[in-house]
């Protein structure tokens, strides 16, 4: 045979396309060519191939080995296709067979070791939706690949236990029981090795080598972070922070230094439900691309929580790169927090590109190379003080700075960015020794008791809308099917008119009087919740 073909992903922000991998041996002098939009990275995977295959024992032959990775039309790049490769290069030289249909996801040694990569999730995810039902991946991320539900996932530390796997020489069915090869499925683990593959469970090991058996629905326990019981005080603050998690609303904090306001937005991910299946994989995914390989095993449950330094660059919280744009801390944070402390002294520009992932959910950024979309559905926490000494208000001291300096320095945050915060909380100083010292607030889990009550609440309104919460209601929906009476809604309308709030802010306004009611177990919002949540919008005075 002079053909060989195998499979492979390559990812696009998190959209993992398919490659089939053609393989041809000619007779010609010895090259390789490596055909398909490669890039310089995965030119280089040429003789990370043939050591690995000399090292190996099964060298490639002394002729000249074309490589097409298609679809042509492509770009391609990194190391993710190197098993890929030499597989469908082994099966042209008659070395191994059956790996036409298999999707091989691993970087080579040039000892021939398999290596980890980044972004198998996502990965065999996109491999079980075109249709392929097996993936060959590295031990370190095996636990990784078996998340995806109804997968046959190989996994082994060496190249030459996957050729054994795939024999030619060998009898039916293919000897994928080599030593050395691990079979992994989303189910529990059983002994023996007689039953068919397809109806086989994963036999798993940890990095000690333990025998160990995991779930599909296996998850990340819900990380005890900071509790809010450490909180004394603060009693409106909490409930703004409780109303944000429950209606999934974002918030602004202003305050001098010392009033609490980054403990109070490091506890919010602590109060906030545990992530769905979707949200879990969608929160896993990112994960995939952006961490370490070999950290993910388990599907993550807790709601990420980001806090980027205000010195971080536009594309450390956005994304960005060179050729294929990386995921920033906006697609890190989704389905979850990201918190900006100190947050004029963000660039202005990073500050206002935050405006389209608020409206949107998700971020698109473009470059030489392609344009990538990353989901980035996240709440946002602002934590700012009122003024360059930070003590203009609620700290009792006197204030250093002018009032042109005042009106520069909260200028940073533009009227666009602070139009899209439901919440804008004045937090105080506590004012005595007993207010201060006085005994703990309560707990985060009983805070997220409330908010859990709260969010099945929205969920069961809005779920003939296709809508999980408040935060997700449109203009239509909420002065439409859910239109309140003309009573309940007379403050924000003269508001509205005159010129007070924008449309913007009116809607928010009504997301966040649905929220108080459904904390205060109410059929609907009323005149006092729907000052309230008007009250809550503008009490940081800083319009």
């Amino acid at each position: 045979m002079s053909m060989g073909r195998a499979r492979g992903v390559v990812l696009f922000g998190m959209d993992g396309h398919l490659i089939d991998v053609e393989a041809d041996i000619g007779r010609a002098l010895p090259a390789f060519i490596l055909l398909g939009l490669p890039d310089a990275s995965l030119r280089e995977s040429q003789d990370r191939i043939r050591s690995a295959a000399k090292n190996t024992g099964f060298d490639l032959p002394a002729r000249r080995l074309t490589v097409n990775l298609l679809p042509a039309s492509l770009p391609k790049s990194g190391s993710v296709l190197d098993l890929a490769i030499l597989m469908s290069a082994w099966a042209a030289d008659g070395k191994v067979r059956g790996t036409a249909e298999v999707v091989f996801l691993a970087e080579l040694g040039l000892d021939g070791r398999l290596r980890p990569v980044r972004g198998v999730l996502p990965s065999v995810a996109a491999a079980q939706a075109a249709g392929a039902q097996t993936v060959v991946v590295a031990r370190e991320n095996a636990q990784e690949a078996a998340l995806v539900p109804g997968m046959e996932v190989l996994a082994a530390s060496h190249v030459g236990q996957v050729v054994t796997s795939f024999a030619a020489a060998a009898l039916e069915p293919l000897a994928r029981d080599s030593p050395g090869v691990e079979h992994w499925s989303a189910g529990r683990s059983e002994p023996g090795s007689a039953q068919d593959l397809t109806d086989r469970s994963c036999s798993a090991q940890d990095r000690t080598g333990t025998p160990q058996t995991q779930d599909a629905g296996d998850f990340t326990p819900h990380v005890a972070g900071p509790d809010l019981a450490e909180v004394r005080g603060q009693e409106e603050a909490r409930f703004a922070l409780e109303l944000a998690a429950a209606g999934g609303h974002h918030l602004l904090l202003i305050g001098a230094p010392g009033a609490g306001k980054t403990m109070l937005a490091e506890r919010m991910s602590g109060i906030l439900p545990p992530l769905d299946d979707q949200a879990a994989m969608e929160a896993t995914a990112i994960e995939s691309i952006s961490a370490d390989p070999r950290t993910v095993t388990r599907l993550r449950r807790t709601p990420p929580f980001q806090a980027p330094h205000h010195s971080a660059s536009m594309a450390a919280i956005v994304g960005g790169g060179s050729r294929i744009a990386r995921p920033g801390a906006v697609t890190r944070a989704h389905r979850g927090v990201l918190f900006l402390d100190e947050a004029p002294e963000f660039p202005r520009h990073a500050l206002d590109a935050l405006r389209q992932p608020l409206e949107t959910g998700r971020i698109s950024l473009h470059r030489s190379a392609g344009s990538v979309t990353y989901p980035a559905r996240f709440q946002l926490v602002l934590a700012a003080n009122p003024c360059p000494c930070g003590l203009n208000v609620g700290s009792g001291t006197r204030c250093r700075c002018s009032v042109a300096q005042r009106r520069n320095y909260m200028a940073r945050l533009s009227g666009p960015l602070l139009d899209r915060i439901d919440l804008q909380i004045q937090v105080d100083r506590p004012r005595s020794a007993a207010a201060a010292l006085g005994p703990p607030g309560e707990s985060s889990a009983a805070v997220r008791a409330r908010v859990l009550a709260a969010r099945a609440t929205q969920a069961q309104r809005l779920q003939t809308w296709g809508l999980r919460t408040n935060a997700q209601a449109p203009l239509q929906l909420l002065t439409g099917e859910l239109r309140l009476p003309a009573g309940a809604t007379r403050d924000i309308d003269a508001a509205l008119d005159r010129a007070s709030i924008s449309l913007r802010g009116y809607l928010r306004v009504l997301r966040l009087a649905w929220t108080i009611a459904d904390l205060m177990d109410q059929d609907r919002p009323g005149v006092d919740e729907v000052d309230a949540a008007l009250q809550l919008r503008q009490r940081s005075q800083i319009h």
